[in-house]
């Protein structure tokens, strides 16, 4: 007789609530292993593989792509047990359900009273067991819990309204199968779709045509503007606005910025740089052959002359406890470098970047930029850090008034590197300059701290020999 296990959405990492699933790596009907990555999903940080805790078939996917899942609620359901025999009711499809994979015939919905599957009572399990008992294998850090469950009833019991809730009063939607796929596929809710064919029948034309009619307008001003809300929106009225939900990174990174504006006075300080010498030694570098494997730049030295700043003020790598009423002066940095990503503003951190030479730091900035954009960096390596960069420059901005990442005391700005004439030796010169902004924390970091850490990050930058004298 088969037995299923249900695997729950885990907390990927630091008391995560929820996650998106982005893509299913395996169908019903597959053998999965344990260990085996079946799903990907998207957390408040990152992009993170799931693997499975289960040996056996893939019975049905309990959560579709692009759905937002709370930890605890249950995504994939496996038949532990495939050699088991199958119980005669579920030998083969039924009803309405056989009909519809044997023709094209339309789907009506279920009626409203029709009863609704029960997930049943959160577990820590990785699953529950029809037959009871404990399940086997599971993911490391989450238990097994004893006990059987609610059958989950047939998929006929379970058929939910096109659309999802409706209103018991009105009417279901009548669409062939190729058709709801077709909307589904385009993200088309089909209670919303104007029905052209026989009886009501939702055709696939219609589902066009609606897509036609509500996708977004291009700006009549900006008519080459990228639209990267067009994949996740829903136009609205004529497709004058398309409204998109705010989830996961973008969601935490407003959140996180709305506490850190309100809860840390910030102060922000200037310094306008001559940065010709820095420049000088990014050329050379990159004609190094130590350093031919790795991309020089000159964020590279500002964050070795952040890191030596730190060290000869490390009173600004702190952080305040409000629930203690402490100060918590860390002897350590894990150098954050803020990264703009498709899903928002990310900041991973290099871990120990104060114990790393040139080169080694070269090559952590490089693959920390690289997996923030590819959003594969772990929650872990966006946890704890102590101080942070925003090269703002890369996009051509002179410079800003950033906002503290929360639990650190300050943020340092790099501009953008011009040329420009500048009094250099008594005479004007053409000389590459650019502005350096240090926003900090009032309680923790006072103005002359503040301005002194500033003053040798621009030190360092205006000559990077003096990082040698430093070191």
């Amino acid at each position: 007789m088969p037995t299923f296990q249900q695997f729950r959405m885990p907390d990927a990492g630091e008391g995560l609530t929820e996650a998106d699933i982005v893509t299913w790596l395996v169908a019903p009907g597959d053998t999965v292993e344990v260990n085996q990555p079946i799903v990907e999903i998207e957390t408040a940080k990152s992009l993170v593989e799931l693997p499975c805790p289960f040996d056996g078939v893939v019975k049905e996917l309990l959560a579709r792509e692009g759905d937002t899942v709370e930890v605890g609620e249950p995504i994939l359901e496996v038949d532990v047990d495939p050699d088991g025999e199958a119980p005669a009711e579920s030998s083969a499809p039924s009803g309405a359900d056989a009909a519809a994979e044997a023709t094209d015939a339309p789907v009506q919905a279920a009626p409203a009273s029709a009863p609704v599957a029960d997930a049943g009572p959160l577990s820590d399990a990785g699953g529950d067991s029809d037959a009871g008992g404990e399940s086997g294998a599971v993911l490391v850090g989450y238990g097994v819990k004893a006990g059987s469950a609610e059958r989950r009833p047939r998929r006929e019991e379970a058929i939910e309204p096109v659309g999802g809730e409706q209103d018991l009063d009105e009417y279901p939607v009548l669409a062939k199968p190729p058709v709801r796929k077709l909307a589904r596929d385009l993200g088309v809710d089909l209670t919303t779709v104007t029905p052209s064919g026989p009886g009501g029948l939702v055709t696939r034309e219609d589902v066009e045509q609606h897509v036609k009619a509500y996708s977004a307008q291009t700006l009549a001003t900006y008519p080459s503007d990228d639209q990267p809300w067009l994949e996740t929106g829903t136009p609205q009225g004529d497709g004058r606005t398309t409204r998109v939900p705010v989830k996961s990174v973008r969601k935490r990174t407003a959140e996180a910025m709305v506490q850190s504006a309100f809860t840390a006075p910030h102060v922000t300080e200037f310094h306008t740089v001559d940065v010709t010498e820095t420049m000088n030694l990014v050329a050379k570098l990159k004609q190094d052959k130590d350093f031919a494997d790795v991309r020089v730049t000159p964020l590279l030295i500002v964050a070795k002359a952040l890191l030596l700043a730190v060290r000869r003020h490390p009173e600004v790598n702190a952080s305040w406890d409000d629930a203690t009423q402490e100060i918590v002066y860390k002897h350590y940095v894990n150098l954050g470098i803020a990264a703009s990503t498709p899903r928002g503003l990310v900041v991973p951190n290099i871990k120990d970047a104060h114990r790393l030479p040139l080169h080694a730091l070269a090559v952590e900035l490089q693959h920390l930029t690289a997996e923030a954009r590819a959003g594969t960096v772990s929650p872990a390596q966006m946890s704890d850090g102590t101080i942070t960069i925003t090269n703002v420059g890369a996009l051509g901005i002179d410079t800003g008034t950033p906002i503290l990442n929360p639990g650190e005391a300050a943020i340092l700005a790099f501009g953008a590197v011009r040329q420009m004439p500048w009094v250099h030796e008594g005479e004007i010169q053409p000389r590459w300059v650019t502005q350096l902004a240090l926003s900090f924390d009032h309680r923790l970091v006072d103005g002359e701290l503040g301005a002194r850490v500033l003053y040798d990050v621009g030190r360092v930058m205006n000559d990077p020999a003096q990082g040698l004298v430093w070191a």
